[in-house]
């Protein structure tokens, strides 16, 4: 999958083993890390790689934390105060309490630093808990079983394009364990690095007056169970000056955000891979300074597998660019698009819940693809819509997608398989555009109220295959084009057909062709089926009732009875529409 001109490859067989013996002297503590990013060019993108976490345990400095002082034992750091500083790459132990003081790291060799916590509870009133002012890269381990409490303090003495997180790194960052972490981020964000940031494991809280977990260059989760509530963003990447950097990968692992802004927004791309997400953005007003979006990308946003929630104020999930889903579970809940794409917009599988909506799926200015998934939208707008207007902002640094990015003056809402069905009180599916449907079933419930309309395509609708089910009102009801290869059907009614009606077409002979029960009133009916046939006579029923299964307003494998006859047609050509 080439998603904006890095190809990420997500290799399965992720584990952990932490041994928990000694024996002959060998490593004792060991993180087997099997999950690597890889550019076109097989370059890993990520920091890490497996020698990152395996130390010996005999080679570890201890450190005390003290109340008001700080014991070492070993090599590789000084005391001043209750300031700890580490000069050098190597294993360091910290445990204890510092009621107010500092870990520093600033290394003068190109070793690995690895904080190693261990009951940890740090604290400082005027700065960062801990920070990394140089390293070549920095690993905070949680000690299995251990409890660690970081916490800054509401002012900090640095200037202000200093420290601005309780845990704050100017160099690659590295999280993991199988501890827990706790992070009270008071002046501004919680965790932040300034360069690549992944957590691959353990149990981690964090609260921030700002942003949750920021990595500037990159933030991979790789697992772990995090829980993030922040008055700004939750998790933020946001390197502007490199078309290959921030961007936000997320794997595996439990993850809840709670923010005043975007739960997850990323300068690039946003991949999911995995994991149990869970997200809920703004405050439930919708303002025009502050994004407050559930998963907002500037280039690009891939779902390829997990089980997404997201209760957004804006926007569920936004791209400036192009948005493609290949998988997972995913159930929002929006004050104002469900998902939105300013350019192109790709569904071939997954499972689609979206329970509140404005409009449901839209394309601002490219094509909505759809080949397959269950989707299922409630909007208070138009279900799906290619509005074909605007400029996409491109928010992000100008990578564009070689796989679906749009570059023509052309747009277009194609259907070619799915299962979609949608409730709304707008248009039903909408295109300013063309629209092509050669498959999948589509079931619409529109709007009760006129000058909307089940099927609202402003160029050339087109259905050549699939199963289209329509219920909405007359006065604006619009029939796919005579270019259709698949014959459809258009009845529109004097006399509106109050809610819960059933409604049914069979064949001369008897043979059912659609039983369907209206959640709404109603005035038009539009269907299209292969079963069709030119030259064959269709009766159509109101009312009544069927023995069948009744799934999303359709009846299968039933009988139908009873029901008033409404009318009779003959298919003579492709369209066929009646006024009964």
């Amino acid at each position: 999958m080439k998603i904006s001109g890095i190809k990420f490859f997500i290799f399965i067989g992720f584990f952990l083993n932490v041994f928990s013996s000694c024996r002959d002297d060998e490593t004792v503590n060991s993180f087997q890390e099997e999950n690597e990013i890889i550019d076109t060019n097989g370059n890993v993108v990520v920091h890490d790689d497996t020698n990152d976490y395996i130390w010996s345990e005999s080679d570890i400095t201890s450190i005390v934390l003290n109340g008001n002082s700080i014991t070492i034992n070993g090599t590789g750091a000084t005391v001043s105060g209750t300031i700890l500083t580490i000069n050098s790459g190597g294993n360091f132990r910290i445990s204890g309490t510092l009621t107010d003081g500092q870990v520093i790291v600033n290394s003068t060799n190109d070793s690995i630093v690895r904080l190693i916590l261990n009951n940890a509870l740090i604290s400082c009133s005027s700065g960062s808990a801990i920070y990394v002012a140089k390293a070549e890269k920095t690993i905070i381990i949680l000690e299995n079983e251990t409890s660690n409490t970081l916490t800054d303090g509401t002012s900090y003495t640095t200037s202000s394009d200093g420290p601005n997180a309780t845990i704050y790194s100017t160099d690659d960052l590295t999280i993991y364990g199988e501890g827990s972490l706790t992070v009270t981020g008071n002046y501004a964000d919680g965790i932040t690095s300034k360069d690549g940031l992944i957590i691959a494991g353990g149990t981690i809280t964090v609260k921030a007056l700002d942003d949750g977990i920021r990595g500037k260059d990159y933030l991979v989760i790789k697992s772990g169970n995090i829980n993030v509530a922040a008055g700004g963003d939750g998790l933020k990447s946001d390197n502007d000056e490199n078309t290959a950097k921030g961007y936000i990968s997320i794997v595996s692992g439990n993850l809840k955000v709670v923010s005043g802004g975007d739960a997850i927004t990323a300068e690039t791309d946003v991949i999911i891979e995995g994991g149990t997400i869970e997200l809920t953005s703004g405050n439930g007003v919708i303002s025009s300074t502050i994004s407050k979006k559930g998963i907002k990308a500037g280039v690009m946003i891939s779902v390829a597998e997990g089980n997404v929630t997201v209760n957004a104020t804006d926007d569920a999930i936004h791209s400036n660019q192009d948005i493609e889903i290949t998988g997972g579970t995913m159930t929002f809940s929006s004050g104002d698009d469900g998902i939105h794409a300013e350019s192109n917009l790709v569904i071939s599988a997954g499972n689609i819940n979206i329970t509140k909506s404005y409009e449901g799926l839209e394309s601002a200015l490219g094509n909505i693809n759809i080949s397959g998934g269950n989707i299922y939208i409630v909007a208070s707008d138009d279900g799906i819509n290619v509005s074909a207007g605007g400029t996409p902002s491109g928010g992000g640094p100008g990578r564009v997608s070689s796989l679906i990015s749009n570059t023509s003056t052309t747009y277009a809402l194609n259907i070619s398989g799915g299962y979609i069905v949608i409730n709304n009180e707008g248009d039903g599916i909408d295109s300013n555009d063309a629209m092509n449907i050669s498959g999948g079933t589509i079931i619409v419930n529109s709007a009760e109220y006129n000058e909307n309309s089940s099927i609202d395509c402003d160029g050339t609708c087109k259905v050549t295959g699939g199963n289209l089910t329509c219920i909405g009102v007359s006065q604006m009801a619009q029939a796919p084009g005579t270019s259709s290869t698949q014959y459809t059907v258009m009845i529109n009614f004097k006399s509106r057909i109050v809610k819960e009606s059933i409604i049914h077409v069979e064949d001369s002979n008897g043979n059912e062709i659609v039983t369907c029960k209206a959640i709404k009133s109603f005035s038009s009916f539009i269907f299209s089926t292969s079963d069709l046939e030119k030259g064959s006579t269709y009766k159509i029923y109101i009312g009544g009732s069927s023995t069948g299964t009744l799934v999303d307003g359709i009846y299968t494998n039933g009988t139908f009875s009873g029901g008033t006859l409404y009318s009779s047609f003959t298919i003579s050509s492709i369209i066929t529409t009646k006024t009964i």
